[in-house]
């Protein structure tokens, strides 16, 4: 197995240093069901008389035991349990024990709060300070310093003497060429300003802190471990450089990013509580409910946060982590109501009510705006991840700063002169949504009142568009174009960049000019067919507003391939309760859609890119392959690095760890033999042996090492043996040679594996790793043929056991050896295979 050619490094899903698998007085009986659907009920380990220090951890780049850390929880509560009754203090600490999931995820939900209202507050003054600035207090954003001025008009309620525009107070001028050149000037001179010093801050303090954050936690909460990247100082940027990012102008959202801020709050929480610092399954519980606080003060959708976590980004949601995360999710939405950062009493800026019913026929359209969603996600995920393998393979990668100086330069130019690009984003997108009433004053609500209407049904009937109408539609395509093409170049540079809030702005653009077309051509033509039993003359029939919100839905689920929880999100996040059938069916078409190009989101798609070890549940194996395909090692490889029950020495095992690198040896019974016995890692015999000569006096390099529950008889003279039973898994999970890969895909997705061994009547012929399935998919998507022979040349592998003559054949080490004549040649060539891993 050459490690070397792996591409799946540093990122191993193997692991070299699986600890060992139970803790000081363990139970000595456990029962499990392996690889190979043996059921064993076996003396797992023997158990050191006193733990071995730094085993128990996992290295970096390294994926957890599942298997071992839910054993480890099981025996840690029998242990709280059995001891609750012997003294008042006992049974304190098993309360605390049990409420401790519950303190944990409270703390995270109060923090997750907490910092998302003050990022939403200062990124929305950051924001307008590229435009001025607040004379009367400072710390105003521009609707906060005009809301008490009484010289503001209802027309033009943005203007107040009390907000200085930068251009009245450099050259003093309000109006003209000079005024506009100069609040251009200090435009581009902010977003700059704010992007430069948002991507210092990531390069020198916090690497981890850029993108998203949603494919790294969707990896970590499968079990692997990337430290630092939920830590504290990536909390500290974070928090800071998405405020700057998001007040840059950049196309980029701050919502994604939340999710991230708010595992980093569980994780940074968890280690406050033994019964999650000390496992790595149970913390990743806590981490499950975290991204579900996320959501919800992201979106102030509770319940969409924890769908989310169910849908999106946990590996392993049982039903009290679905409770937990409900609670999190809404201290998180209570915290931030309380702070109230938008000023509206509302979780978010956007809410939006409609007034007027959707109509059967709308469904059309409807319908549209999804396969638009669906193509838009198809384009941004092949564009996007094509731009960023391009930035990992040339040089310009290697000037992070750079490229975002340029994105933002381009985008501060650009979106300028356009009123709906130079707006906030989630202000572009709560104009969009929002329904024309009479307190409206923007453009897209710029209608010309029919004075010939026969029959006033509504309040504010459907209306021939008027000039700024017009306007506006052109603004706004120019707006989508722009949008498309900058979020795909934004969305990866090295600042916290979330893709909720750009690709929820390109639909709601495209489903407001859909709703604008839809509405004027049910205006002059409501005697069609289609229109003239829902709309008369002068009724309120189409809401422009209702598009955009469906357009924005259908976006989202084109990139991300969403659909329970985005249909939720949505809903919460605008109120539209009645609405949910037209997002349910655009979000659907999305999909179906998108999948007709990939079946993968932008978070799986950047989790491959990455190289990350993450066997997506997804994913359909449909396959011929069998295990033998795929194990190691292969034929060209090295024979398969094995140790002895009791025949090696402590040389021999330092010589084999110091010669190879591979991750753990398969423990056999002997060479002869060659039946397997149970499985040591390699980080475990380093640390034993380490810890052995330190501790234990007359252990030399000509010790005996003894795997087996009795030491062998040595002679008088020989130094003391070692013995190491206690660090060897006695059940490692197994699978024979000729299990197809489908069943052994699913293990590994369900148990968390990471890794198992292929065995032929119990003689050991390989390993197979979680990297090894990933390179084995890899090779499957790009139709490349596997190094193994096909499925149909190892069912000829081993002969019948009787011969044409009705004789058994001949056996050694329990295979056989004498081939059928017409098969002589390749069967020969596999049991050279099987000897040849003998040491």
């Amino acid at each position: 197995m050459d490690v070397s050619s792996d591409p799946y490094l540093p990122y191993d899903g193997g692991g070299d240093n699986i600890p060992l698998r139970e803790l000081h007085k363990r139970g000595t009986h456990y029962t499990m069901t392996n690889g190979g659907s043996i059921n064993s009920s076996t003396h797992l380990l023997d158990l050191l008389d006193e733990p071995i220090p730094g085993v128990g951890t996992y290295d970096d780049f390294h994926t957890i035991d599942w298997v071992r850390e839910k054993c480890k929880d099981r025996e840690r509560h029998r242990r709280i349990n059995s001891r609750k009754k012997e003294s008042a203090w006992e049974m304190a600490k098993s309360l605390y024990d049990a409420w401790s999931g519950w303190l944990v995820v409270t703390l995270t939900g109060l923090a997750s709060g907490a910092l998302a209202g003050l990022i939403d507050i200062a990124a929305d003054w950051m924001t307008d300070v590229k435009e001025g600035i607040c004379l009367s207090a400072l710390w105003f954003n521009h609707e906060q310093c005009c809301w008490g001025s009484n010289e503001a008009t209802f027309e033009e309620r943005d203007k107040c003497p009390q907000w200085k525009t930068w251009a009245e107070l450099i050259i003093g001028q309000a109006e003209g060429p000079g005024s506009y050149i100069m609040n251009y000037i200090m435009y581009i001179f902010w977003a700059l300003s704010f992007a430069f010093l948002a991507v210092s801050l990531v390069k020198v303090f916090a690497p981890y802190a850029c993108g998203s954050g949603i494919p790294e936690i969707k990896t970590i909460l499968s079990g692997f471990i990337i430290r630092g990247y939920l830590g504290k100082w990536t909390l500290m940027i974070k928090t800071v450089t998405l405020v700057l990012a998001v007040a840059s102008g950049l196309s980029l959202g701050k919502e994604g990013p939340l999710v991230h801020v708010a595992c980093c709050c569980g994780n940074i929480f968890s280690y406050l509580f033994p019964k999650y610092s000390t496992n790595e399954a149970k913390k990743r519980e806590v981490l499950s409910a975290a991204s579900a606080a996320g959501v919800s003060v992201a979106f102030g959708a509770p319940i969409g946060g924890v769908l989310f976590s169910l849908e999106e980004v946990s590996y392993y949601f049982p039903l009290k982590t679905l409770w937990r995360s409900f609670f999190a999710a809404l201290v998180a939405a209570f915290v931030l109501r309380s702070i109230n950062p938008f000023g509206n009493s509302r979780l978010v800026l956007f809410y939006v009510e409609y007034h007027t019913p959707w109509y059967l026929f709308e469904l059309l359209p409807f319908i549209l705006l999804g396969v638009f969603g669906g193509l838009w996600g198809a384009f941004f995920i092949r564009a996007n991840i094509a731009w960023c393998r391009r930035r990992k393979s040339t040089k310009f990668g290697k000037y992070p700063v750079l490229e975002v100086i340029i994105v933002a330069a381009i985008t501060a130019v650009i979106a300028f002169p356009n009123p709906y690009t130079r707006l906030n984003t989630s202000e572009l997108i709560k104009e969009l949504f929002t329904d024309c009433g009479p307190l409206e004053s923007s453009s897209l609500c710029d209608y010309r009142n029919d004075m010939n209407a026969s029959k006033i049904v509504d309040d504010i009937p459907d209306r021939p568009a008027g000039t700024g109408v017009y306007s506006a539609i052109w603004q706004l395509c120019l707006a989508l174009i722009f949008k498309i093409i900058m979020t795909v170049f934004t969305f990866g540079i090295k600042v916290p960049s979330g893709l909720f809030i750009p690709s929820m702005a390109i639909g709601a653009i495209a489903g407001r000019i859909v709703g604008i077309a839809v509405e004027q051509l049910a205006y002059y033509h409501h005697d069609w067919f289609i229109f003239k039993e829902w709309c008369e003359v002068g009724a309120d029939c189409i809401t422009p507003g209702l598009y955009a919100m469906v357009g924005a839905a259908a976006c989202l689920g084109g990139v991300t391939r969403m659909t329970v929880s985005l249909v939720v999100i949505v809903f919460e996040l605008t109120g539209g309760l009645e609405y949910i059938v037209p997002l349910m069916a655009a979000v659907m078409t999305s999909k179906w859609v998108g999948d007709a190009f990939g079946r993968e989101g932008i978070y799986e798609a950047h989790i491959r890119l990455n190289g990350y070890p993450f066997l997506d549940a997804k994913e359909e194996f449909t396959h011929t392959t069998l295990a033998a395909d795929v194990m190691r090692p292969r034929r060209s490889d090295p024979p398969l690095a094995v140790l002895t029950q009791d025949n090696m020495t402590v040389e021999d095992i330092e010589n084999l760890i110091n010669e190879t690198s591979y991750n753990g040896f398969p423990v056999i019974m002997s060479k002869e033999s060659q039946r397997l016995v149970g499985f040591a890692l390699r980080r475990d015999l380093t640390i034993a042996i380490e810890s052995a000569r330190k501790k234990q006096e007359g252990i030399v390099g000509s010790s005996r090492v003894c795997f087996a529950q009795h030491t062998p008889s040595l002679p008088a003279e020989s130094p003391r043996p070692l013995k190491l039973r206690s660090i060897l898994d006695m059940s490692p999970f197994t699978v024979t040679d000729h299990t197809p890969m489908e069943i052994v895909v699913d293990i590994f997705r369900k148990l968390g594996l990471r890794q198992c061994l292929v065995t032929h009547n119990g003689i050991v012929l390989g390993i197979i790793t979680k990297k090894n399935i990933l390179e084995h998919l890899e090779q499957l998507k790009q139709h490349v043929e596997p190094l193994a022979p096909p499925w149909h040349y190892n069912k000829k592998r081993y002969p019948p056991s009787y011969g044409p003559d009705g004789k058994p054949r001949p056996r050694i080490n329990n295979v056989q050896l004498k081939p059928i004549a017409e098969e002589r040649e390749e069967t020969e060539e596999e049991v050279h295979l099987l000897n040849s891993t003998t040491l």
